[in-house]
């Protein structure tokens, strides 16, 4: 745990961000009383999401693919009154 003051969290503040990327905590303090507290978040897992999880669950029906009423397309373009 790395201890500092405002100015110098102000003046190295990338340095700390770097230091708290790898794991390290760092208190902020004011006239020598911790005020703040910069930590790591904790990342999400980086591995990919499988395609097709949802394969076989609904079916899109032909209708989906119908063009738009007016309507809707002038909501889309801004000319709805």
């Amino acid at each position: 745990m790395i201890t500092i003051n405002v100015n110098e969290a102000k003046t190295h503040l990338s340095q700390y961000l770097d230091a708290a990327e790898s794991g390290e905590r760092i208190i902020i303090c004011k006239r020598n009383r911790p005020v703040a507290e910069i930590c790591p978040i904790a990342h999400k897992d980086k591995e990919k999401r499988p395609l097709g999880l949802a394969k076989g669950t609904f079916e899109v029906p032909s209708s989906f693919f119908d063009e738009l009423p007016e309507e809707t397309i002038a909501l889309f373009s801004g000319m709805a009154t």
